[in-house]
């Protein structure tokens, strides 16, 4: 029968619980040699279990007694020392994106650092307010991580790209409007999602369409793109567009609303559905009959969309799975030679409701 860690030490003081001791007391950090002396195994036992190691076959009891060995220990791995062994290490730097982001972004964000930790990487988000380019570049290259996923509004340059694989990454994948020269890129077409709501407003007869603008800094990586998607829609049927600076206040929403009839719209591409909610419930307060005087379009295809009266009309955004995503981290890690791939974010499809 197998014995626990606290089992195999009755009856006498182990090494392992003597310096387990003197860590309370010392403050020394519990090592591997420790939980191998209190577990009755071989340093490379506690490596092999500790680091999920597959090619080497140990029974579940020893797995168990070495579990809770480091656990009595208060023992954890060196992410430095596994770094050195493997020669390379397992963290994704995630730089923290400087704008707010909508839920169906949260949502993929989320569902993409859940991905890779399953995948056995530690992701670590950077605080990358205030660095820009090649300055970013070089500060995420100090924690040397194995694979940089630049989400954010930092534009990295191919020398930045660079700078980083010198520096241990294997994989610098981007997440944007644009591709980066060396990198894998994940591109999103946010012209798609204007174009697809300037069609409708323009197939439903609307021939002055105003677009919400966010006044909020760091946004116009994603409105500027849908803007010039609404224009291009517009232009088809000789309409005009009117870009409309909106900060995402109950106030400034007010105001606008209060000068609607003034402006002489149509129509709106309200950038998300957030911004259209907002904006749609100050033109009721104002008196402008949705969608009557003025046809209402969001996108992103919130459920709290389908709960208002009238229900609004969006585009549905289908995103690239975070787990593909985190696949092609991984993929890109294990083969870092491969040429860079380019896979499109998005897909987008206009949703037809009462608001428009």
């Amino acid at each position: 029968m197998s014995q626990s860690p606290k089992q195999h030490s009755a009856g006498q003081q182990s090494a392992g619980q003597q310096s387990a001791g003197q860590s309370s007391a010392g403050r020394s950090v519990p090592t591997s040699a420790d939980v191998a002396r209190l577990a009755g195994v071989s340093r490379a036992t506690v490596s092999y279990v500790l680091n999920n190691t597959a090619a080497v076959r140990i029974s579940e009891p020893t797995r168990r007694r070495v579990r809770e060995a480091a656990e009595e220990l208060g023992y954890v791995p060196h992410a430095a020392a596994r770094s050195l062994r493997a020669g390379h290490s397992r963290m994704v730097l995630m730089p923290t994106a400087h704008v707010p982001v909508g839920p169906l972004y949260s949502r993929f964000f989320n569902e993409l650092q859940w991905a890779l930790r399953n995948l056995d990487y530690t992701v670590v988000q950077y605080g990358s307010v205030g660095l820009d380019g090649d300055e970013a570049a070089r500060a995420w290259a100090e924690l040397r991580p194995v694979a940089v996923v630049s989400l954010g509004p930092v534009e990295l340059t191919a020398s930045g790209v660079d700078l980083l694989k010198r520096a241990g990454a294997r994989a610098v994948i981007t997440v944007g409007p644009q591709r980066v020269e060396g990198t894998h890129s994940v591109v999103m077409d946010l012209t798609r999602v204007g174009r697809d709501a300037g069609a409708h407003l323009v197939a439903r007869g609307c021939r002055a369409i105003g677009v919400v603008m966010p006044e909020e800094p760091g946004l116009e990586m994603f409105s500027v793109p849908r803007l010039e998607g609404v224009r291009a829609a517009a232009a088809e049927a000789g309409a005009t567009v009117v870009p409309l600076p909106l900060a995402y206040e109950e106030e400034p929403a007010a105001a606008l609303a209060a000068r609607w009839r003034e402006l002489g719209l149509d129509g709106v591409f309200a950038y998300n559905d957030e911004y259209a909610m907002l904006l749609m419930r100050a033109l009721q307060d104002a008196g402008i009959a949705v969608p009557d005087e003025t046809a209402v379009v969001g996108s992103d295809d919130l459920v709290l969309g389908r709960l208002l009266r009238p229900r609004l009309s969006t585009v549905h955004i289908d995103m690239i799975g975070g787990q593909a995503l985190a696949e092609l981290v991984d993929r890109a890690v294990r083969e870092p030679g491969t040429r860079p791939e380019r896979h499109e974010l998005l897909d987008a499809r206009m949703v037809v409701r009462e608001s428009s």
